[in-house]
């Protein structure tokens, strides 16, 4: 491939100590959230049964001055979107989870000020919260200059298609920015059957809770109450653009019988008009052939999902994809540089 394409990695994780020292205490308490697995593995190796701890995931969320810019230049990643990482501030009070939230927001604003051409950022709020988290949305954008919001699925085992949660949806919709949701472990309904065997995060839980999320949305009308709202998730599109066809064809099904509301679209055409997907995660070519002429070369996006993944095989996997000029210009940074509102001069 000739010359250098820019490269913008849209789903990185990144935190703070004042919320890892908040989780670590999550981890030693008395929720039954099957979250608590990653959280005690990522920050508390002395009650880690997991396994995480060995992976020393926590230096990678905390340094981003050092080994990851280090690992940028190393591998050609121009730039990457930076997000606190799951479940963000959302196992947290809503008072702690707002204070914290602004915390992590100025934190990475003053960090994307710092090194404006390497790093931009998704602003974490708290869902719990609705009211307080629009206005903290809006500070975001318009304050702190960040470029959209990142949520990690559900909060307290509620989804966005509830109508509590409109104002936050409202608020992106306004501004023009994308919500990222990103997976965290199962709701309490879903996580019993995923305890076992790894099951509980990325092997499996995370694209099943978070594709329940999407389809939930879309099944529920919110895009039509919301029509011009962005939704980006990662991981080639949580397993959803491969099942698309059957979604859409059941729901159509149960809508003519009376099981599901009315919607004014079908679920593939508000796929299509109101999501993005990332490929952090998954370095399968095929995947991203099927992503890329199922939803269209304007809705997908590269991403390496550090400090989770490495960084060497998810840049040496977008190299080697083939594909045409175009598609790799869109995938690498066109795409990002639109949905996110990235200065495409770099």
């Amino acid at each position: 491939m000739a010359g250098h394409i820019r490269k913008i990695a849209t789903e990185e994780a990144w935190s703070i100590p004042e919320v890892a020292e908040e989780l670590r205490k999550v981890a030693r308490g008395p929720s039954q959230s099957l979250d608590k697995l990653l959280v005690a593995g990522v920050y508390d190796a002395e009650n880690d049964t997991t396994g995480y701890a060995k992976s020393n995931f926590i230096e990678g969320l905390l340094d981003a001055e050092g080994q990851r810019l280090r690992l940028m230049d190393e591998h050609g990643v121009d730039m990457q979107l930076l997000a606190l990482t799951a479940p963000g501030v959302q196992m947290f009070d809503a008072d702690t989870a707002h204070d914290l939230s602004i915390l992590a927001n100025d934190r990475l604003a003053e960090l994307c000020r710092k090194y404006p051409k390497r790093f931009t950022g998704l602003a974490s709020m708290a869902p719990h919260s609705p009211k307080r988290a629009a206005k903290e949305m809006e500070r975001a954008i318009n304050d702190l200059k960040l470029n959209g919001f990142m949520i990690n699925s559900h909060t307290n085992s509620e989804y966005l298609d509830d109508p509590k949660f409109w104002p936050i949806l409202e608020a992106a919709e306004a501004m023009d920015r994308p919500i990222y949701i990103h997976p965290r472990a199962p709701s309490d309904g879903l996580k019993d059957p995923l305890r076992d065997n790894g099951m509980d995060s990325a092997m499996w839980g995370y694209g099943v809770e978070v594709g329940t999320h999407v389809v939930r949305m879309m099944a529920a009308g919110v895009f039509d109450r919301f029509p011009r709202l962005k939704i980006v998730i990662g991981h080639m599109g949580e397993a959803v653009p491969f099942w698309i066809w059957r979604i859409t064809f059941m729901n159509s099904r149960a809508q003519k019988v009376g099981r599901a509301g009315k919607t004014e679209l079908t679920m593939e055409e508000y796929f299509r008009r109101n999501f993005a997907v990332t490929t952090s995660g998954v370095e399968d070519p095929l995947a991203l052939r099927y992503t890329i002429d199922r939803l269209g070369i304007e809705n997908v996006m590269w991403a390496i999902d550090y400090p989770y993944q490495p960084v060497k095989p998810a840049v040496e996997f977008i190299d080697t994809f083939q594909c045409t000029d175009e598609e790799r210009h869109a995938l690498c940074h066109g795409n990002a540089e639109r949905i996110f509102h990235i200065d495409p001069a770099g």
